[in-house]
Protein backbone atom coordinates (compact mmCIF):
# COMPACT_ATOMS: atom_id res chain seq x y z
CA UNK A 1 0.00 0.00 0.00
CA UNK A 2 1.43 3.19 -0.95
CA UNK A 3 0.08 6.62 0.59
CA UNK A 4 1.41 9.99 0.25
CA UNK A 5 1.73 12.44 2.35
CA UNK A 6 1.38 15.51 -0.04
CA UNK A 7 -1.62 14.63 -1.33
CA UNK A 8 -3.74 15.98 0.91
CA UNK A 9 -4.51 19.34 2.27
CA UNK A 10 -1.94 22.08 2.78
CA UNK A 11 0.19 23.09 5.83
CA UNK A 12 -1.48 27.06 5.41
CA UNK A 13 -5.20 25.20 6.02
CA UNK A 14 -3.22 23.90 9.54
CA UNK A 15 -2.33 27.33 10.79
CA UNK A 16 -4.70 27.30 13.83
CA UNK A 17 -4.24 29.69 16.65
CA UNK A 18 -3.65 28.37 20.11
CA UNK A 19 -7.51 28.80 21.22
CA UNK A 20 -8.53 27.03 17.74
CA UNK A 21 -6.08 24.13 18.74
CA UNK A 22 -7.55 23.61 22.08
CA UNK A 23 -10.86 23.72 21.21
CA UNK A 24 -9.46 20.55 18.33
CA UNK A 25 -7.60 18.23 21.23
CA UNK A 26 -7.79 16.81 24.42
CA UNK A 27 -5.91 18.77 26.92
CA UNK A 28 -3.33 15.25 26.92
CA UNK A 29 -2.88 15.43 22.78
CA UNK A 30 -2.58 19.28 22.83
CA UNK A 31 -0.02 19.29 25.41
CA UNK A 32 2.04 16.58 23.65
CA UNK A 33 1.69 17.98 19.85
CA UNK A 34 1.41 21.08 20.35
CA UNK A 35 3.86 22.29 23.39
CA UNK A 36 6.18 19.66 22.36
CA UNK A 37 5.27 17.31 25.46
CA UNK A 38 5.95 13.47 26.09
CA UNK A 39 3.32 10.67 27.61
CA UNK A 40 3.98 8.41 30.16
CA UNK A 41 6.05 5.22 28.55
CA UNK A 42 3.68 2.34 28.38
CA UNK A 43 0.44 4.55 28.70
CA UNK A 44 -0.56 4.22 25.13
CA UNK A 45 -3.19 1.56 23.99
CA UNK A 46 -1.00 2.30 20.39
CA UNK A 47 1.91 0.46 21.56
CA UNK A 48 0.26 -2.92 21.43
CA UNK A 49 -1.90 -2.39 18.13
CA UNK A 50 -0.57 -5.21 16.18
CA UNK A 51 -3.87 -4.98 13.30
CA UNK A 52 -2.85 -3.81 9.76
CA UNK A 53 -3.50 -0.07 9.30
CA UNK A 54 -2.28 3.20 9.06
CA UNK A 55 -1.35 5.66 11.92
CA UNK A 56 -2.37 9.01 11.37
CA UNK A 57 -1.09 12.67 13.21
CA UNK A 58 -4.07 13.31 15.81
CA UNK A 59 -3.99 16.76 15.35
CA UNK A 60 -4.31 16.43 11.57
CA UNK A 61 -5.54 13.35 10.20
CA UNK A 62 -2.43 12.94 8.33
CA UNK A 63 -1.01 9.55 7.40
CA UNK A 64 2.51 9.13 9.26
CA UNK A 65 3.61 5.50 9.16
CA UNK A 66 2.17 2.28 7.61
CA UNK A 67 1.56 -0.81 10.41
CA UNK A 68 3.53 -3.24 8.81
CA UNK A 69 6.39 -0.45 9.53
CA UNK A 70 5.86 -0.59 13.31
CA UNK A 71 7.48 -2.99 15.73
CA UNK A 72 7.90 -3.41 19.72
CA UNK A 73 11.05 -1.39 20.93
CA UNK A 74 10.44 -2.31 24.15
CA UNK A 75 10.50 1.09 25.50
CA UNK A 76 7.15 1.77 26.15
CA UNK A 77 6.11 3.93 23.35
CA UNK A 78 4.34 3.05 19.43
CA UNK A 79 7.73 2.39 17.59
CA UNK A 80 8.26 2.65 13.60
CA UNK A 81 11.51 2.13 11.55
CA UNK A 82 10.20 4.28 8.73
CA UNK A 83 7.61 7.03 8.38
CA UNK A 84 5.13 7.45 5.15
CA UNK A 85 7.66 10.17 2.53
CA UNK A 86 7.34 13.66 2.87
CA UNK A 87 4.78 13.38 6.32
CA UNK A 88 7.55 13.96 9.08
CA UNK A 89 10.16 16.51 9.35
CA UNK A 90 12.81 16.93 11.46
CA UNK A 91 14.97 19.43 13.86
CA UNK A 92 17.12 18.88 16.39
CA UNK A 93 16.45 19.67 20.30
CA UNK A 94 18.43 20.26 23.62
CA UNK A 95 15.89 19.65 25.70
CA UNK A 96 17.62 17.45 27.52
CA UNK A 97 20.80 19.52 26.80
CA UNK A 98 22.11 16.32 24.47
CA UNK A 99 20.73 17.02 21.62
CA UNK A 100 17.83 14.66 19.32
CA UNK A 101 16.44 14.63 16.31
CA UNK A 102 12.77 15.52 17.01
CA UNK A 103 10.12 15.03 14.34
CA UNK A 104 6.64 17.07 13.52
CA UNK A 105 4.05 16.14 11.85
CA UNK A 106 4.91 17.92 8.21
CA UNK A 107 1.40 19.74 7.91
CA UNK A 108 0.19 20.50 10.97
CA UNK A 109 4.03 20.60 12.74
CA UNK A 110 2.32 18.55 15.79
CA UNK A 111 5.12 17.19 17.44
CA UNK A 112 5.24 13.26 17.02
CA UNK A 113 8.46 12.08 18.63
CA UNK A 114 12.14 11.75 18.51
CA UNK A 115 14.10 9.23 16.02
CA UNK A 116 17.06 7.67 16.99
CA UNK A 117 19.94 5.30 15.34
CA UNK A 118 18.84 2.12 17.33
CA UNK A 119 16.12 0.71 15.10
CA UNK A 120 15.92 -2.30 12.97
CA UNK A 121 17.20 -2.94 9.55
CA UNK A 122 16.60 -1.67 6.70
CA UNK A 123 16.34 1.97 7.96
CA UNK A 124 18.39 1.19 11.48
CA UNK A 125 15.89 4.10 12.95
CA UNK A 126 13.56 4.17 15.57
CA UNK A 127 10.88 6.62 15.74
CA UNK A 128 9.68 6.35 18.95
CA UNK A 129 6.20 8.18 18.98
CA UNK A 130 3.67 9.44 21.51
CA UNK A 131 0.52 7.39 21.27
CA UNK A 132 -1.74 10.56 21.89
CA UNK A 133 0.00 12.47 19.00
CA UNK A 134 -1.67 9.12 16.74
CA UNK A 135 -4.76 8.32 15.53
CA UNK A 136 -4.84 4.12 14.41
CA UNK A 137 -7.24 3.72 11.31
CA UNK A 138 -7.91 0.10 10.81
CA UNK A 139 -7.69 -1.50 7.05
Amino acid sequence: MQVLASSLTSKEEWNLSKDQWKARLSPESYYILREEGTERAFSSQLNNEKRKGIFHCAGCDLPLFLSDKKYDSGTGWPSFWDPIQGSVDTKVDFKLIVPRTEYHCSRCGGHQGHVFNDGPLPTGKRYCNNGLALRFVPE
